[in-house]
């Protein structure tokens, strides 16, 4: 693969640590690479520096000569006087912009809902964040850089982005990283990984299901250092190998190595006695939401919902913006009173809120994080044990230095978590959070995870992150048209909904206009390939989530032999290529470390043997589809 840019030697320092040490790295054609890490260990400043606007203090960028690159930063620019048009699209005709698939394509995708001559200074943070999103993806870019895209998408919006750039980054064709904390995003979309720490980058082969059990094995090698840190990973890999069919679609040997990480990992969650716990505590009465009619003066946003939460349900609520799932959290914690119909609370319920706007810490702002804390209860029952506030803080990445440090000075992400651990403090038994993942790295958000695992009792989560609903929660509402539904596919179910919704307002609007969209044009390709065409971006399933074959009708015994026979030697090639990384992996954490061109040959060999390995699987996946 041709190389387009990378960086030799790089090092960047602050006042009081170094950031980046010493990396060199690079992007081939046909990499799609995500960017994982702490806060603030250098994720950003990397994008920076491989989209050279912010220079090393040693070491340099490479760029071949003919590469364009394209960057999407976190800070979107609200020009005045200027349209979304105008941002988008330039000044060329409208004819000859709307003639043009990709940009009819990013146009539907994401400023569906938005008024083209509208003024930038006039959208919302989320519009405004679209629009620059739109502005990138209709130029014509060798490598694009991408900072946080799916922050304010909602989860089709996330859903169309990673189908759009898994199309459009196919094969070899140009170059792709994205810095992101949405972990679905990640797996949908990536096929290698960086993790930025301790002043390096280390890459990783596949998604970030693939990062996690390399991430183990690389732990487990080093089982003396970060030990709650592997543990947490550990909890989080067999999560992913006991969660959806679609990641479980990898040879046997994967499997196998997965469940020998795993061996003796009990559920992420005790459920039994978490159910005992809440309803010891609730009673078996908690909150019904009996047909209400809700909305605020003559608007009506929701229309005889009816909605029953019981001790121990988790659950999340999906819905686009705008549709109402604000509303029903209102409902829920007595902030909004019914239209019509009624709210039925137990007697004991007590309902808490961590909203987007950290209402839980006006009042603290000046005050030091241990001394907020120190406030409140000297004990804290996580599930059947007691910890103390401190226990807490350290599970949640707050050290000794943080808890001295003033909340205002936080970070948006540790104010976030400060925010989620006061709520836990004052031990409500009905907990509803309100997007609760902006501004948290991939490792914190695992961390709060980890403890809302121990939470015994109803959890509402309201949020556009796929992969935090997956895997918190264990049932699924969908807000549409004014109404609350149960979807029991969860995600996946809720996306073919809007999709099928979609379609169908299309379908009438065309025949109110006398007309219907020729096949292959831009409407009737975004009803198939739009939302719902992405859900499957992880892997396809059949209705019953089980994988989609089709392909073993047919085929002769013969033909069905050899594809066992294939198979069987794919299978043995891979476990011996396997062995052959496990052996460079040791050889390159033993190299020395100042042999520049020794590390590199090792790095290469590795490369050439993961790329095949890849090869194999995907052989391997189809030989499986063909032998049913």
């Amino acid at each position: 693969m041709a190389h387009m840019l990378g960086t030799q030697s790089l090092h960047v320092s602050l006042p009081d640590r170094v950031l980046l040490d010493d990396v060199t790295i690079g992007i081939d054609e046909g990499d799609r690479i995500g960017v994982v890490g702490r806060n603030g260990d250098g994720k950003s400043t990397l994008l920076r520096m491989l989209s050279r606007r912010q220079d090393p203090d040693s070491g340099r960028v490479t760029v071949r000569g003919d590469v364009r690159v394209g960057v999407l930063d976190q800070q979107d620019d609200a020009t005045a006087n200027t349209t979304v048009r105008e941002r988008v699209v330039g000044d060329r005709p409208e004819y000859e912009w709307a003639s043009d698939p990709r940009i009819r394509d990013v146009l539907a995708g994401l400023l569906d809902e938005v008024d083209l001559e509208s003024n930038l200074a006039d959208l919302s943070g989320g519009q405004l964040r679209r629009v620059h999103l739109a502005e990138l993806l209709v130029g014509d870019w060798d490598v694009l850089l991408l900072d946080e895209p799916t922050n304010h998408l909602d989860v089709e919006g996330i859903a169309w982005l990673a189908e759009h750039l898994r199309r459009r980054w196919s094969g070899r064709d140009g170059g792709l990283v994205v810095v992101t904390h949405d972990r679905w995003f990640l797996d949908a979309v990536c096929t290698r990984m960086w993790e930025v720490h301790d002043g390096m980058v280390e890459p990783f082969e596949g998604g970030y299901a693939a990062y996690v059990l390399q991430r183990v094995e690389r732990d487990r090698q080093a089982a003396t250092i970060e030990s709650k840190r592997q543990n947490l990973m550990r909890k989080e890999l067999a999560w992913l190998r006991r969660g959806a069919p679609a990641r479980t679609s990898k040879p046997k040997f994967r499997i196998d190595a997965a469940n020998e990480l795993i061996s003796g990992e009990p559920p992420v969650r005790d459920t039994v006695e978490l159910t005992q716990l809440a309803t010891s505590r609730l009673g078996r009465d908690v909150l019904d939401v009996l047909d209400v009619d809700a909305g605020y003066g003559d608007v009506r946003v929701l229309n005889d919902v009816t909605l029953h939460i019981g001790p121990a349900d988790r659950i999340g609520v999906l819905g686009p913006n705008g549709a109402g799932k604000s509303t029903l959290l209102a409902l829920i914690t007595g902030d909004l009173e019914p239209q019509a119909g009624r709210v039925k609370r137990g007697k004991t319920v007590t309902v808490r809120q961590v909203t987007q706007r950290l209402e839980g810490l006006q009042d603290h702002l000046d005050s030091r994080v241990s001394d907020v804390v120190g406030r409140y209860r000297t004990t804290f029952k996580a599930g059947k044990d007691e910890v103390s506030p401190g226990q807490l803080l350290e599970r949640l990445g707050f050290t000794a230095a943080h808890q001295k440090v003033l909340v205002k000075a936080l970070s948006g992400g540790q104010q976030r978590r400060l925010d989620l651990l006061l709520t836990l403090l004052e031990e409500p038994n009905v907990l509803v959070l309100d997007e609760p993942t902006n501004d948290m790295d991939t490792d914190m958000l695992a961390a709060m995870e980890d403890l809302l695992d121990t939470w015994p009792g109803p959890l509402i989560v309201v949020s556009h992150d796929r992969y935090l609903l997956e895997r918190i929660t264990d049932i699924q509402y969908a807000v549409l048209d004014g109404t609350v539904r149960h979807v029991p596919g969860g995600v996946e179910q809720y996306l073919k909904l809007r999709s099928e919704s979609e379609a169908t307002t299309a379908g009438q609007a065309s025949r109110a206009s006398g007309f219907a969209p020729a096949k292959g044009s831009s409407s009737s390709q975004e009803s198939s390939g739009g939302a719902a065409g992405a859900a499957g971006a992880a892997g396809s399933e059949g209705s019953d989530g089980s994988a989609a074959s089709g392909a073993s009708a047919g085929i002769s015994g013969a033909q069905a032999h050899a594809a066992r026979k294939e198979l069987s030697a794919a299978e043995r090639r891979m476990e011996k290529l396997t062995g052959q990384t496990k052996k460079l992996h040791e050889k390159l954490a033993t190299h020395d470390q100042s042999d520049y061109q020794g590390l590199q040959s090792i790095t290469d060999e590795l490369r050439d043997i993961e790329s095949e390995i890849e090869t194999l699987e995907e052989r391997w996946l189809e030989l499986s589809e063909i032998i049913g």
